[in-house]
């Protein structure tokens, strides 16, 4: 059994998954795959659930007042002590009807009607709200996705806190009400968890303890990018009671060895990329693996429940290459996924695939999840995709690159169905992009978004404030840059730079002029606190990023940030329907969205 935890947007499959399914099930073994996230949001917005809420309601409120008596309550929690006041049948009744009808609006037709897609966002706030209450101090949120269990999850022992504390761990009837009956049906001998955010540790340190006090004889494994960039850490965290092995980097050989060697009680030792326990400790294997792409089968989503996503057009991931083809910047870490470089199938393979993915499944649109799409390959793409009258749409992640500026190529893209891109944009100001090694100039990302938006492809240009160097001119400078570009520049999402425990700058502090500060105690810390010689610091960062949010083109303001459902309505209705997503064309819900909302 496979499990992808929350908490995770359920507007598409996420491909680890279906990539794992496919090779196993290759290899002889049967797979269920289970996407938890996508039944728990699916039950949060349901009768039973929200029934279940109206239950805690008495509970939590008795808890304050027993509370009241050893303490003076916060202001926080008096505020909730009120609020739970007002959370009565009949307000339970009315989310419950609101929550059914934005399930629907969200996956028919009328999710086009923006006006009606509004109101079922702000349903899920309200409902997610008074859930919130029922589990507070947790915050659950969705969307954005900004749950917190009032715990921190860059701390071993904080979490080992959350998977016990039965008043804030929502995931624990998650467990009970999802997993534990699928677990009771199916039998699996081994359960593997992907945890691709840190976010979702919570989630899945609390399945993986409930799995093992329920069923001690299942072997318990841990893979996905998070899991990879602790690789380090976690044969010494306290978490490895909960589970039994860890794969690190990729997984498919890795996982089809591990379910055999268990499935015939052999040691794990010659498995590549594992860290693992048995009787004598922890041990990480001594050989790792790169997957050969062109031997991979293409994913396999048989047994998702695809037509409940929170979206009206399937959606499904595709990924042609591992790595980066460019892979030099300096603030990108996103290369320790992996242990063999950039790779990539061949043309013929990629459109092969896709095609068969298209028909298997009756699907129009995809992602392709690839870091940063190589420009060769994507001229190929485009061209294959007219050849064979594909008839799809698609959004991708690119690199502002010279080779790509002919007027011709974005013509092809727009007639292969390429909608929506994702331009990793860092800075406007070209001292800080060679600080960087971005390898381009303001001339070609302003001709860029120019063509691409000529040809009816929305822009979508992520940033950063406080690369180690860059001063406060430069950051406004930068946001200059994009203002000069608005008529071409549809979306943003910016933040701060983060010093990630993997990523050039961290590895090479001196070279830059920078100083971390690592918290012995947290021991999952994937970024650090840091000081720099020259530049911007971290506060100085952030207060440029919030004056940012307060000062900006207006026209960035968008009343739709999820990016699926962005994309799904660019391909509907061309870039003219830009106006009417612009947030100043109406307020009517009473959120008001942020760029921090959209990052």
């Amino acid at each position: 059994m496979l499990i992808f935890p929350p908490d995770w947007f359920p507007s598409e499959p996420y491909l680890s998954l279906p990539s794992l399914t496919s090779v196993l099930r290759q290899a002889g073994h049967t797979v269920i795959q289970k996407d938890i996230n996508l039944e728990m949001w699916d039950w949060y917005f349901s009768e039973d659930f929200l029934k279940k809420v109206l239950r805690r309601v008495p509970q939590q409120l008795d808890r304050l007042r027993k509370l009241s008596k050893k303490r003076e309550l916060s202001e926080a929690e008096m505020d909730v002590q009120l609020s739970l006041c007002e959370v009565t049948r009949q307000r339970i009744d009315e989310l419950i009807r609101n929550a059914e009808k934005a399930k629907a609006i969200i996956r028919g037709e009328a999710f086009y009607d923006i006006n009606q897609l509004e109101f079922a966002l702000q349903v899920f706030r309200e409902v997610m709200a008074v859930i919130s209450m029922a589990y507070a101090p947790a915050r659950i949120c969705m969307p954005p996705m900004q749950s917190d269990l009032s715990y921190k999850v860059y701390v071993s022992s904080e979490i080992i806190d959350a998977v016990n504390d039965t008043q804030v761990n929502i995931y624990r009837d998650v467990f009970d009400h999802l997993v534990k009956p699928a677990i009771e049906a199916e039998q699996p001998d081994v359960i593997g968890l992907s945890i691709v955010l840190q976010q979702q540790m919570f989630s899945t340190m609390t399945f993986c303890a409930l799995i093992k006090q329920y069923f001690p004889h299942i072997h318990v494994t841990i893979g996905g990018n998070t899991v990879t960039r602790l690789r380090d850490v976690l044969p010494q965290s306290p978490l490895f009671q909960y589970f039994d092995s860890a794969v690190v980097y990729e997984g498919e050989t890795a996982f089809v060895q591990l379910v055999s060697a268990v499935g015939a009680k052999r040691s794990l030792a010659d498995v590549p990329n594992t860290i693992y326990k048995d009787e004598t400790g922890i041990h990480t294997s001594a050989t790792s693996y790169a997957e050969d792409l062109h031997g991979l089968p293409p994913p396999d989503f048989d047994g998702l429940p695809l037509e409940k996503y929170f979206v009206p057009a399937k959606i499904l991931p595709y990924l042609a290459t591992r790595g980066c083809y460019w892979g030099r910047c300096e603030f990108c870490d996103h290369g320790e996924g992996y242990t063999a470089g950039y790779r990539s199938k061949t043309i013929h393979e990629t459109l092969d695939e896709i095609q068969y993915l298209r028909d298997k499944y009756g699907v129009k649109h995809f992602h392709f999840t690839d870091e940063s799409y190589p420009p060769a390959l994507f001229r190929k793409l485009t061209r294959g995709l007219i050849d064979r009258k594909m008839d799809i749409f698609w959004t991708t992640h690119m690199r502002f690159e010279e080779s790509l500026l002919e007027e011709a190529v974005w013509d092809d893209a727009r007639d292969a169905g390429c909608r929506y891109l994702h331009f990793g944009y860092e800075s406007g100001v070209e001292r800080v992009l060679r600080l960087m090694d971005k390898a381009t100039t303001t001339d070609v990302m302003t001709r860029h978004l120019k063509l691409t938006a000529e040809a009816g492809i929305w822009n979508h240009c992520m940033g950063f404030f406080g690369f180690p160097g860059e001063t406060k001119e430069e950051a406004w400078q930068s946001v200059q840059f994009l203002e000069q570009n608005k008529a071409h520049v549809h979306s943003l999402g910016f933040g701060t730079f983060d010093l990630g425990r993997h990523n050039p700058v961290a590895k090479h502090p001196e070279k830059w002029g920078v100083k971390a500060y690592k918290n012995p105690e947290w021991d999952l810390a994937l970024d650090y606190y840091y000081t720099v010689k020259s530049g911007m610091s971290i506060e100085e960062a952030e207060r440029v990023f919030e004056q940012f949010e307060r000062h900006h083109h207006p026209g960035w303001d968008l009343r739709l940030y999820i990016r699926e459902y962005i994309f799904l309505y660019i391909s509907k209705f061309g870039l003219g329907k830009l106006p009417e997503l612009q947030y100043h064309a109406v307020k009517t819900t009473g959120v008001v969205p942020t760029l921090a909302g959209k990052m």
